[in-house]
């Protein structure tokens, strides 16, 4: 869900070369590279040609040492947004919206104060990033020890209480003219969501996503804190000294991010999106118009431009790719699906690092280079392939 920590990095830029085939000896040792890095297990799927392989690296369990479940379930974070923005284009296809909607229109006076206008910021800018709503998220997204962890992991705010805390600040530039992630923005794109359907926004998710692709292990928590299991334990590092805090346990109550998966439902999600699956060719086209990410971001994230709620990234290899990540206390979601729908990963790592710029480098470093490794390994994953589950 937040991005604030990559704040401390700038991606390293990893020159790799094309290979015939990327197998499951090849994903285990990229998988094992980012555990170097400094974090406690890494679970990662690479699909092509209708076949997935799946490795595993580290622990899922500091104290057991137990081994990463193979399609262990996991908080997604931010890879959220992308069920999000698909239901508001759905929305749009259908006529009950408008993505050029002011949000005045569906939430009357809530975005006001401080210069936020309600009046002048689209649909279209909440989920592009371009509304220029700067977020404050309360605990627990401000977390920073093990001790506020203890005090806050149980803490809920309504959307409504976050988008209150983010007026509090002045927008960072006018709707439209400028570029910053805002949790709070689909915060209010929930909200939208249900008074325009009359229904929450992720039963809105449920019906017109999970259960038209049969994502049988993709759920909203409903208030719970606990993952199903299987699953790895996530853990957080933070600037306290205190070495690997366990922050499975978190609530998460808006549109922001939120929902549980697999490595495999999010995989069949993103290829079945972009694949044309879930929104006519108009509504596709329409998520695909990028922007530049802010300038920050395009250090980490090199060549990096925001559509409606998808992330697109240039290929060592040519050609470039879709996806959206997540972070969120104690996990870390990256995906990819090449642009012509032919290959597609999907990493869960089960560690947060706030505590030095370095270790965030290695890390973003190493997925990256599994990520662009995975996607450009030819037209099939390799010949130790076993059928997609």
């Amino acid at each position: 869900m937040f991005v604030t920590h990559l704040a401390l990095v700038a991606t390293l830029t990893t020159a790799i070369n094309a290979t015939p085939e990327y197998g499951r000896p090849d994903l285990r040792r990229d998988a094992e590279r980012i555990v170097a890095g400094g974090v406690t297990g890494v679970q990662a799927r690479v699909t092509g040609g209708g076949r997935s392989i799946v490795a595993t690296a580290g622990v899922a369990d500091l104290r057991t040492k137990s081994p990463v479940p193979s399609n262990g379930y996991f908080r997604i974070g931010s890879s959220n947004k992308a069920l999000v923005a698909t239901v508001v284009l759905q929305l749009a296809g259908e006529g009950k919206l408008s993505l050029d909607d002011t949000v005045d229109r569906w939430l009357p006076g809530l975005i006001k104060g401080r210069g936020n206008d309600g009046r002048k910021i689209t649909v279209r800018d909440l989920l592009q990033h371009t509304s220029g709503i700067v977020d404050d998220y309360p605990y627990p997204a401000a977390i920073a020890s093990s001790r506020q962890y203890r005090r806050h992991w149980h803490d809920t705010y309504t959307p409504q209480q976050v988008i209150s805390r983010a007026m509090r600040h002045k927008p960072a530039f006018a709707p439209g003219k400028g570029w910053l992630y805002s949790n709070t923005g689909y915060a209010a794109l929930g909200l939208i969501i249900e008074k325009a359907t009359g229904r929450s926004w992720h039963a809105e998710v449920k019906r017109r996503v999970i259960e038209p692709l049969g994502l049988k292990h993709t759920r909203w928590p409903a208030g719970s804190a606990e993952l199903p299991r299987p699953h790895a334990r996530g853990y957080s590092v933070f600037k306290t000294s205190e070495g690997f805090v366990d922050t499975t346990r978190h609530r998460d109550a808006d549109a922001s991010g939120g929902f549980i998966s697999t490595t495999a439902d999010l995989d069949r999600f993103f290829t079945a999106l972009l694949g044309g699956e879930l929104l006519r060719p108009r509504e596709l086209a329409e998520m695909r118009k990028t922007v530049p990410v802010a300038t920050e971001l395009r250090r980490i994230w090199p060549g990096a431009r925001y559509g409606l709620g998808l992330v697109q990234r240039p290929l060592p290899c040519g050609g470039t790719y879709w996806g959206h990540g997540g972070d969120i206390l104690g996990f870390m979601t990256r995906t990819g699906v090449t642009a012509d729908g032919k290959r597609s990963v999907v990493i869960s790592v089960s560690t947060e690092r706030f505590d030095s710029a370095k270790r965030a480098l290695q890390i973003e470093d190493a997925v990256d280079r599994l990520v662009n490794r995975a996607l450009c390994g030819g037209s099939g994953v390799g010949r130790d392939m076993s059928p997609a589950s």
